[in-house]
């Protein structure tokens, strides 16, 4: 990678950042989903959780991720892409050769790619086309034997691997190449509620924090919500756009059949195409802060 960068799980990352907010004085409840949240007031929203019980405030945070609220649906994913993630413990040669790296693979219908993380594990994220994956019964198991068909290369890093999960963490309704054009006065929209960047590109966790942390600099500052949702997706329209496009060369057939032999040539292809999908922080920390 062209960047320093941390590889984490998602437990890790979140327990770390729940005990900050924490220390900070935050009151948080866990184990809660909001069920619905309405404006009561012009300048008041209510929050409705699954216990039945409301909050209400003048400021909202959408952070749901890929998953969306009732009454905020994002757009409809018309290639019906499907998320799994895996942990496995690699055998001791898979891992020594992995260290500290990330591999991206590609197969019919999608990629995914295989990372350490912390405690000696290693994350397998991978998507694909419904119809793809229905081709292999919808089943995990043999759309995992289907991906080590087609990738030799994972079925080399594999061999030997135990799974630490029972089934796979698995996700649909992910709109890539989405970006939230205005939002609702009182509601800062972030993370995949703002804008959904392929997976290969591995920004997304970065995208979250980043625009959490614009969100809350925009509040303090008094910018109205649909200001900032605007100034954010201007910010973010040019890495968005290059990534999507990125991300149909690899669903591409002919794509996929030359790349081999475009990364011979130019082994540091993949280092510029991160560089290019990397949100720059302080280049739209400056365009996001700029005068409307």
């Amino acid at each position: 990678m062209p960047f320093p960068a941390a590889s984490l799980t998602r437990k890790a990352l979140d327990t770390a950042l729940i005990a900050e907010a924490i220390a900070a004085g935050v009151c948080v409840e866990q184990g809660r989903s909001v069920q619905a949240l309405v404006r009561t007031t012009p300048n008041v929203w209510q929050a409705t959780l699954d216990n039945g019980t409301t909050r209400v405030a003048p400021t909202v945070f959408l952070a749901t991720g890929k998953h969306d609220l009732r009454g905020f649906r994002r757009p409809e994913d018309p290639q019906r892409w499907i998320a799994f993630k895996m942990y496995f413990r690699l055998a001791p040669a898979q891992a020594a050769d992995l260290a500290r790296a990330s591999e991206l693979m590609l197969y019919p219908g999608g990629y995914g790619g295989i990372q350490p993380v912390e405690g000696g594990i290693a994350n397998l994220c991978c998507v694909v086309q419904q119809r793809y994956l229905a081709r292999t019964g919808n089943r995990w198991e043999k759309f995992l034997a289907k991906m080590q068909q087609d990738c030799p290369h994972l079925a080399m890093r594999l061999a030997g691997a135990e799974p630490l999960l029972d089934r796979p963490i698995a996700i649909t309704h992910i709109p890539y190449g989405y970006i939230r054009p205005t939002t609702e006065n009182g509601l800062y929209c972030i993370g995949d509620q703002a804008a959904v960047i392929p997976s290969f590109t591995g920004d997304g966790i970065s995208i979250a924090l980043h625009t959490a942390r614009c969100a809350v600099a925009a509040c303090l500052a008094a910018e109205p919500a649909p200001l900032f949702q605007a100034k954010l997706r201007s910010a973010l329209l040019t890495q968005m756009r290059l990534a999507e496009f990125a991300a149909d060369g690899l669903n591409n057939s002919f794509a996929r059949a030359v790349l081999p032999f475009c990364l011979r040539v130019w082994p540091g292809v993949m280092r510029v195409t991160a560089k290019l999908t990397r949100v720059t922080h302080d280049a739209a920390i400056a365009q996001i802060q700029s005068p409307a």
